[in-house]
């Protein structure tokens, strides 16, 4: 049996009796890992006899109807697909040179059942050393101004902006017991690079907290972190924006 069917089986094995019934005749949870893997060979960089260095930030674009059904699950899902490319890499003498990443992204142009994966291998930052190594690109990742990243996915700040909550009206729908059903708006303005960005409570049970501090409403800026409920977002501008 050749590696690549060896890390299918084990992914396969993993991920796809949780998620099949669910995905049934969309895009599969092990088509994702097994193309992952595949990024992995094609982007292996020969750093020494033994060593190459491959990618460790990946983004999956999917379209609107895998979006929204992945969307849910996109903990569970990188939970179970970062051990296995660490495997393989293992398996392979690859070397990251930086933690595994991978960042689900919304292609309205893309149809069902079809995904792109796109690839960097972004150093570590070292943070006692008070400035940030610069990436080593591998691939050109197709970025917007500004994200807001849920267990993994990834969610564009577009104007209008939308609504966060746990009922089926929220825009954004998050199955947190601590959310209420229409919980928070992500207000964007403006248009061209001129946005504006802002968070505002919708009279939650549980409120919102932004960098640490409760809020009835904030501005939002790359690095802006957010606690609604049990879950944690981050606003940010991906790498090689």
């Amino acid at each position: 049996m050749s590696v690549f069917d060896r890390f299918e089986k084990r992914i396969e094995g993993a991920v796809n009796g949780v998620f099949a019934r669910a995905f049934k005749g969309d895009v599969q949870p092990v088509e994702i890992a097994a193309r992952l893997q595949k990024e992995l060979d094609s982007k292996a960089q020969i750093l020494s006899r033994h060593r190459r260095l491959v990618p460790n930030e990946f983004v999956i674009e999917l379209s609107q109807h895998d979006y929204d059904r992945l969307t849910p699950y996109g903990k569970k899902l990188t939970a179970e697909i970062i051990p296995e490319l660490r495997g393989h890499a293992g398996n392979m003498g690859y070397e990251f040179n930086g933690p595994i990443m991978l960042h689900f992204d919304l292609d309205e142009d893309l149809p069902t059942g079809r995904f792109n994966v796109s690839s960097e291998a972004v150093a570590e930052v070292d943070g006692s050393a008070g400035v940030a190594a610069e990436p080593v690109t591998t691939g050109s990742l197709r970025r917007t101004r500004l994200v807001l990243e849920v267990n993994g996915m990834r969610h564009p700040l577009n104007p209008p902006g939308f609504t966060i909550g746990r009922g089926s009206d929220a825009d954004l729908r998050i199955n947190d017991p601590g959310i209420s059903r229409r919980h928070a708006r992500v207000q964007v303005g403006g248009s061209g690079l001129d946005l504006t960005y802002t968070i505002t409570d919708l009279g939650s049970t549980n409120g919102i907290s932004v960098n640490g501090e409760r809020v009835r409403s904030a501005e939002l800026r790359d690095g802006t972190r957010i606690e609604i409920g049990n879950t944690r977002m981050l606003v940010h501008a991906p790498s090689g924006q």
